[in-house]
């Protein structure tokens, strides 16, 4: 069956089991190349379901103790792995973010969902030209005279050079809306390979698994980008951003209603083994054409995951079970419940109508919402991001302190008594609130020009009770999707502990990394490689990994538990970091007891 799976992906692409051997090549110019497999946790990492990234971290580097930025989203740590900044210096707070005026592509709404190639285009021109603010490795690479391209998942695919123009001709840009309405240019040089690589002017659209939007996207990769790379004969950067297994392991429809196997029955598998034999089939390109001599290949996952769960006894909007006192959590239940609590309307983003009567059924449709009487002018805000969500309090923005404190303070209370909530992160503007940490915490608080959050909320999580709980970890979810499927998002050590790996002519080969690294560290050590320089606005940036480049020697790590202050009930928000210098890396947060993978000391 495995085999049958792999082969007809091989069928698929048009590509022969074995290509013609290269021939010896004299050491060329060292390029880079970025592959990132979108929600693929470590310990799906196997030899009989991935046997690609298996024998790559086998022969290259192992990085044992890899993690995700909080919150564990795919554009927040898009950003992290673009820039090397922590998302205090970004600004990418989340999928879903408040931008503070309204979106014209988003139908005048202040909220931006970033994963949107127009989205972003827009975001930039709110903010300066580059709402990032800090300059990507791919811009780098650019401006240096390389060439570069980005080849993969709209949003965090355009988000490595949102600032390369539009018409493809400065960075390669080919995601899911290419040859669709709002695509991005594409050169020349590519639009004539097309046919005769027999990749098609559309992109097809993501599917479960995502096999055929991953075929295109590697006939791309293989039979036009990186030939016109070799011929032109410069040194290149590319980034590949896989669907899989994210989108199989959120759509998975394998228990429905029960947790068990959750994202971990054929429909996940499906898509690891999909991210998988694309990763293959490019690192048999560059084996059998020789750049692999040339090449560094660094594989990383944006982030790990969860199966959803939605029950809670103690949500006012939960909706009641009939067989006892649980109840099921519905999408936007954070800010149905901040309502109810604050007694305040409840509105969608950029909706000036009615407000939601969710008492009697009235639902918020992709659960954020918009509190307060006046619908132009907002109390509170809340951007639902899966397994965690921002609550933004323009009365802070707006530098009236006293009564957001006052508000953070009451909202604060209520988050403490929720079954729901594991660990509550506050700007540092209001000062220490019990029961919450601060977000300067955990790298939130630093260069960022987009409005930041007042207060972070991260959702329970727990395991089934498998052998490795971290394959296993269920997150209550702010989400449509159902109890079953999977998400991310949360503080969970499942959904921090992504898998990453390297391979190449400036790594170690052989060699487990057991020191802590994140997906920051990612541009300034292939900066290191390439000899780029990465000028920086903000100062949370990562480190080089220097212990697992060639050559490089161990580093020292040191390990801390930060606890708040006990809030009413007694009840805390405890952090798991590890440090190297300056560095840090979070493991955990949230209470006792409540967190998959949480330590109390």
């Amino acid at each position: 069956m495995k085999a049958a799976f792999a082969a007809a992906l091989l069928l698929g692409l048009g590509l022969s089991p074995a290509r013609a051997q290269a021939q010896d090549q004299v050491p060329g110019p060292h390029n880079v190349i970025i592959f990132v497999a979108d929600g693929l946790r470590y310990g799906s990492v196997e030899p009989d379901t991935m046997p690609n990234l298996a024998r790559l971290k086998s022969q290259g580097v192992d990085f044992t103790n890899s993690h995700s930025l909080y919150p564990t989203v795919t554009t927040v740590n898009a950003s992290a792995i673009a820039t090397g900044h922590y998302i205090g210096d970004t600004g990418n707070f989340g999928n879903t973010l408040y931008v503070g005026r309204p979106m014209i592509s988003l139908k005048n709404s202040p909220l931006g969902f970033l994963e949107n190639d127009t989205v972003l285009s827009e975001m930039n021109q709110k903010f300066g030209g580059n709402y990032l603010n800090e300059t990507t490795l791919i811009a780098a690479a650019r401006a240096k005279g390389w060439q570069t391209a980005i080849i993969g998942k709209e949003g965090p695919a355009r988000i490595q050079d949102s600032t390369a123009a539009p018409d493809g001709n400065e960075t390669l840009i080919v995601d899911d809306a290419t040859g669709s309405e709002g695509g991005l240019g594409l050169p020349t040089w590519f639009s004539a390979g097309m046919r005769q690589a027999f990749v098609g002017p559309v992109a097809p659209k993501p599917a479960v698994p995502a096999i055929e939007q991953e075929v295109w996207l590697m006939k791309a990769a293989t039979r036009i980008v990186l030939p016109h790379f070799q011929e032109t004969g410069k040194p290149f950067a590319m980034l590949f951003w896989s669907r899989d297994p994210d989108i199989s392991q959120h759509n998975s429809k394998d228990s429905v209603g029960e947790m068990i196997p959750g994202i971990n029955g054929p429909s996940g598998l499906a898509g690891t083994r999909n991210a998988d034999t694309m990763l293959g089939e490019l690192l048999d390109y560059l084996k059998e054409t020789g750049l692999d001599k040339s090449t560094d290949v660094f594989v990383t996952a944006d982030h790990g995951f969860a199966t959803v769960n939605h029950v809670s006894a103690t949500s006012p909007s939960a909706r009641p079970e009939p067989e006892g006192p649980i109840a099921e959590l519905q999408s936007g239940f954070l800010a149905m419940d901040l309502a109810a609590t604050l007694g305040m309307p409840l509105r969608p983003p950029g909706d000036t109508g009615p407000s939601v009567d969710f008492r009697n059924g009235g639902r918020l449709a992709g659960g954020s919402g918009m509190l307060g009487k006046d619908p132009h002018h907002p109390d509170v805000i809340v951007a639902a991001n899966g397994g965690t969500d921002l609550i933004y309090l323009p009365a802070m923005n707006a530098k009236a302190a006293a009564p957001a404190k006052a508000m953070a303070v009451d909202i604060v209370k209520f988050l403490l008594t929720q079954d729901y909530v594991s660990g509550v992160f506050v700007h540092d503007k209001l000062g220490k609130i019990p029961g919450a940490l601060s977000m300067s915490d955990v790298g939130l608080m630093g260069a960022a020009q987009t409005p930041l959050p007042a207060i972070m909320v991260n959702f329970r999580s727990f395991s089934t009770g498998c052998e490795n709980e971290l394959q296993c970890t269920v997150s209550i979810s702010d989400t449509p999707l159902l109890t079953g499927q999977g998400n991310h998002g949360s503080f969970s050590r499942a959904e921090t502990r992504n898998f990453m790996a390297a391979i190449g002519p400036g790594f170690k080969a052989g060699y487990a990394d057991p020191a802590p690294i994140s997906n920051a560290d990612i541009a300034p050590t292939l900066a290191h490689l390439m000899g780029l320089d990465l000028p920086s606005k903000g100062a949370l940036k990562g480190r080089v990994i220097s212990e697992a480049l060639a050559g490089g020697s161990d580093v020292a790590v040191r390990r801390q538990t930060l606890k708040s202050a006990p809030g009413p009930g007694a009840v805390r928000t405890i952090l798991n970091l590890q440090s190297v210098g300056s560095t840090r890396y979070f493991d955990a947060a949230g209470f006792e007891g409540k967190t998959v993978g949480l330590r109390t000391q």
